[in-house]
């Protein structure tokens, strides 16, 4: 049996940003705008919902062990701090 890769936060997040923007955008971002998209960066599955631990919770349920990131579908970030637009502008 193998050992799962255990990766940096900062690769997750790479990995998970370039996963969405060349497999997943197009696809969700007119259905399903201002939701989550927990995205399994080991096997490029995802989960959509409105609550991002709710769709981290279903994605490790279908794949134990999954690195996770999550995009809010339509936004630059998924939660913000203090003030300022997180509205997708490109």
């Amino acid at each position: 049996m193998t050992t799962p890769v255990r990766r940096t936060a900062e690769e997750v997040g790479r990995l998970g940003d370039a996963i969405y923007e060349r497999d997943i955008r197009s696809q969700v971002e007119e259905a399903h705008h201002g939701k989550v998209v927990a995205i399994d960066v080991n096997s490029g599955d995802y989960v959509i919902d409105d609550i991002a631990l709710t769709a981290a919770e279903r994605l490790l349920a279908q794949n134990p062990g999954a690195d996770i990131w999550a995009v809010k579908v339509g936004y630059r970030a998924l939660y913000r701090i203090g003030a300022g637009s997180l509205w997708r502008t490109g």
